[in-house]
Formats: C-alpha cells, sequence, structure tokens
C-alpha cells in the first residue's frame, strides 16, 4: 500500500499525483495549465468509477481491512450523542477489543455496542486487533441484558476478523460465550439492528450480530471463514484466498440476494475512509429509519420477527 491507496487503486494514484505535481508547478510558475489539468481530472474521475464500480469480491475485502476505515468508536462518536462506557464481564475482566455503553441517539436512549480494532499500533496491540476474548462477548451480553431490562434498542457494529483463537480465550470459554450470546440475543424483546462496517468473521461476528435488522456497508463482508483460512482449508494454500473470496459469497451485494442481510449502505467512492463523516451520516440515516419501523412492534412481536428471519435463511427439505 502506497500513500493510503491499495494495489489495485494504483493508476488511480498516479493519476492524481500527476494532477498534484501540475497545481503545483502551476502555482510555482506563469503558465497556466488549466486545460490540461481539467482534462487530467475527467480522466482520473472516469477511472474511479471504472475501477469502483466493478470491485471484485477480493477488491472488496481489501477496502474492508483498509487501516484508515473507521472504527466503531468513530462511528459512536460521529451518531451518538452522550456515550459513556461500560466496562468489565462482572466474571474475569474487562476486553477492549469489545466497546459498549449507553448512548442517545436522537435523545433516545440506546445500548451501544461493537468491535474496536484501534487506530495506531499501540492501540490495536492494546485491542488485540479487534479479535475478543471470552470476556468481551460476556460483556456484551451483560449489556444487552441490561438494554432488555430497561427497553433500550440495541445497535452494535460488527468489524473483526473473528474471535480470538487462542488457548487462553479457549480455557476461559470462547465457544461457550458466543453461544451462548446467540441463545440470549434471539430471545430479547427489544429492538436490535447490526451494522457489519468492516470485516464480519465467523461466529466472532456472529456472537453481536444477531439482529431484527442485519445492514451492511457496501463494501463490508460477513463470512463464517476468512478468505485465507477457506483457501488454506481447499486448496492447501493461502494464496488461493482471491479464489475462496469469489467463491463463498461474502460481498454485501451477494449476501442481500442470498437474503442474509436486510439492508446495504452505500460507501462514499473508494471507500468509508475517504469520507468518515458522510459515512456515518449514511449509517444514523439507515439505523433511524430502521428502527422507526422496529419500535412499532412489542416485545413478543419482535423476538417472532428475529427468529423468523432466521428461520428463512437457507434452502432445505423437510423430511417426514
Amino acid at each position: 500500500m502506497s500513500n493510503g491507496y491499495l494495489p489495485f487503486e494504483k493508476p488511480i494514484a498516479e493519476l492524481r499525483e500527476k494532477i498534484a505535481e501540475l497545481k503545483k508547478f502551476t502555482q510555482q510558475s506563469s503558465l497556466d495549465l488549466s486545460e490540461e489539468i481539467r482534462t487530467l481530472e475527467a480522466r482520473a474521475e472516469r477511472l474511479e468509477q471504472e475501477i469502483y464500480g466493478n470491485l471484485t469480491p477480493w477488491q472488496k475485502v481489501q477496502i474492508a481491512r483498509h487501516p484508515s476505515r473507521p472504527t466503531t468508536l468513530d462511528y459512536i462518536r460521529r451518531i451518538f450523542t452522550d456515550f459513556v462506557e461500560l466496562h468489565g464481564d462482572r466474571l474475569y475482566g474487562d476486553d477492549p477489543a469489545i466497546v459498549g455503553g449507553i448512548a442517545k441517539l436522537n435523545g433516545r436512549p440506546v445500548t451501544v455496542i461493537g468491535h474496536e480494532r484501534g487506530k495506531d499500533t499501540k492501540d490495536k496491540i492494546a485491542r488485540n486487533f479487534g479479535l475478543p476474548h471470552p470476556e468481551g462477548y460476556r460483556k456484551a451480553l451483560r449489556l444487552m441484558q441490561q438494554a432488555d431490562k430497561f427497553g433500550r434498542p440495541i445497535i452494535t457494529f460488527v468489524d473483526t476478523q473473528g474471535a480470538h483463537p487462542g488457548v487462553e480465550a479457549e480455557e476461559r470459554g470462547q465457544s461457550e460465550a458466543i453461544a451462548r450470546n446467540l441463545r440470549e440475543m434471539a430471545g430479547f424483546t427489544v429492538p436490535i439492528i447490526c451494522v457489519v462496517t468492516g470485516e464480519g468473521g465467523s461466529g466472532g461476528a456472529l456472537a453481536i450480530s444477531v439482529g431484527n435488522r442485519l445492514l451492511m456497508l457496501e463494501h463490508a463482508y460477513y463470512s463464517v471463514i476468512s478468505p485465507e483460512g477457506a483457501a488454506a482449508i481447499l486448496w492447501r494454500d493461502a494464496a488461493h484466498a482471491q479464489q475462496a473470496a469469489e467463491a463463498l459469497k461474502i460481498t454485501a451485494q451477494d449476501l442481500k440476494e442470498l437474503g442474509i442481510i436486510d439492508r446495504i449502505i452505500p460507501e462514499p467512492k473508494g471507500g468509508a475512509h475517504k469520507d468518515p463523516d458522510a459515512q456515518a451520516a449514511e449509517i444514523k440515516k439507515a439505523i433511524e429509519e430502521e428502527l422507526k419501523d422496529l419500535l412499532q412492534m412489542n416485545g413478543e412481536e419482535l423476538r417472532e420477527e428475529r427468529y423468523n428471519k432466521y428461520a428463512r435463511i437457507g434452502v432445505y427439505t423437510s423430511v417426514v
């Protein structure tokens, strides 16, 4: 990656650099190159339309993993007010890879929870790169149970490669913590809206994404396994990740067609990292619209609708 550009964006980067050079030269000399600059900018615009309008699944994965992509805390600061972060699972400790607390959405109290990857290297290490331990999922469950008790809608932001795979996580009950979240989220009687903002990997993502509405950003992905992991299993070689990404049907567009997700949230041209403020505004708008519909239902209707949503996924044959 060079200057924040991904490998497939190299032609755009080179053209933008050329435009910047001409603008600088124009400022430092008496030559008028405005016509040439306009021509190059039009060419860059066409090139961007061509590249971003025909992204492959693997290219979307790369955008979802962009190091400058906004994190959960970035969205919380832009979408909600009066956020109070809560810590700890009341059993083992606190996990910085999951953040959560109480906030207000247009004055309405809500509970907000999400994976947090971190920003710089120090922060990423402290947050384990967004790979939660069991205490992270138990913290999330504690906050969701609190929200259910007090009638607060639950908003979750999904962005993780998966749950932490280390021995210590297994010793503390990783699989049990994830399974318990799935069971409990299915039975809550408040609206639950889940937004996949980047990577949605395996049970680590599913543990906070059992909701009435599952939304995805345009260039996010949501999958039972990463493309590299699938390639290592199927082809014995992670180098086949691009081929695996095609086969897995992990993009928002594929998942909407399959009935897995409910809504695709558009991204700024080039990805959410190009304009975090605009991206946050799009997410907020989508949450507001979905929540407005869900608030018309009572607790039992919300639980029943959530059950039916997942029951409709997939095709199967019943044998009597």
